[in-house]
Formats: C-alpha cells, sequence, structure tokens
C-alpha cells in the first residue's frame, strides 16, 4: 500500500523551489530546463507577445502559476489570458491559450494529466510543444472536450478567442 502526503495551496506557497500540486500531491519541477529549451520558450513568448499585440485584452505569462483550487496549482511554460483576472499573485481563471514545452521528464504529465485537467477547466487550446521533433500539437476546446486542431511544425495556425483572433506562426521558432 502507498500512503501520499496531501497538500493545499497554503503548504504550496511555503516551499522553496518549482513545485506543481495536482489533486493535492506535490509534483517537482524538473531541474533548471536546459538551454534549447529556454531559447525555444523565449521565442514562443514574443512569437506570442506579437502575435496578441494588436489585442489588448491579451496579455502574456511565462511560468506563472495557475491556481485551480485549494489543492491544484500548475506552472504552465507559457499562458494567454484575454479576459481580465484581478487576482495579481497567480492566475486564477481559465487561460485561452496554454502552451507546454515536453521533456523527457515532463512529457507524460504534460500529455496526459495536465491534458486532462486543461481540458476540464475549459482552457480553449492547449499547445503542446516537442523541442526534439521541431512540431507542436494544437488543441481546441469543442463541447468539453479537446479535439486536434494542426500537428504544427512551420504551419500558421488560428487560435481564436472570445475577444480576439490570434494567427501563431510556429516557423518563427525554430532555429
Amino acid at each position: 500500500m502507498c500512503a501520499y502526503e496531501y497538500y493545499t495551496y497554503d503548504d504550496y506557497i511555503h516551499w522553496e523551489g518549482d513545485w506543481e500540486l495536482i489533486d493535492g500531491i506535490a509534483y517537482a519541477m524538473a531541474p533548471s530546463p536546459l538551454k534549447s529549451h529556454q531559447n525555444l520558450l523565449f521565442k514562443l513568448a514574443i512569437s506570442f507577445g506579437n502575435a496578441i499585440k494588436n489585442c489588448k485584452k491579451c496579455k502574456a505569462f511565462v511560468e506563472m502559476d495557475y491556481k485551480i483550487d485549494e489543492e491544484n496549482v500548475l506552472k504552465p511554460d507559457l499562458s494567454i489570458l484575454c479576459k481580465e483576472d484581478k487576482e495579481e499573485r497567480f492566475i486564477s481563471i481559465a487561460p485561452d491559450i496554454i502552451v507546454e514545452v515536453i521533456s523527457k521528464s515532463t512529457a507524460r504529465r504534460d500529455e496526459k494529466i495536465k491534458f486532462k485537467i486543461y481540458e476540464r477547466e475549459g482552457v480553449k487550446f492547449y499547445v503542446i510543444v516537442d523541442p526534439d521533433s521541431e512540431s507542436a500539437k494544437v488543441f481546441k476546446l469543442v463541447d468539453y472536450r479537446y479535439v486536434k486542431l494542426a500537428d504544427a511544425t512551420t504551419d500558421k495556425v488560428d487560435l481564436v478567442s472570445d475577444e480576439c483572433k490570434i494567427e501563431f506562426d510556429f516557423s518563427l521558432i525554430w532555429d
């Protein structure tokens, strides 16, 4: 029999290092990502920043806590919000777009566990970027389920929120 410690947001805010909290279970984040991961995340942030610059309601956040409830706090690589969130310490509402850059150590969590959570919480678009294959799986929420919109490599993909149409050009993020 395996016993797990159960934690809440009140515990989470006192921890050192990078963690995520899923169903009250603490998950340590991988050590600092490789330079290639960080560089790709930087390019994604710049490219998404440029893609949303004409939509004044949309804002991009890098590695900011997304607090779903007291037992679930995730740290997406990139989040786009196109509606007002009055909370300053963390994201408290479902982002319009979440982007995760996967690695061997995070792939299962990003593709299975977080996929289901983001789907359940109503995140409109979930983008899983794989630096090894230089591709991205783009999912759109349709009738409360994710449907694959694209397997993008150098494609331009339209991501439409309630407020703005965001055209993202995946060719801009690869070396």
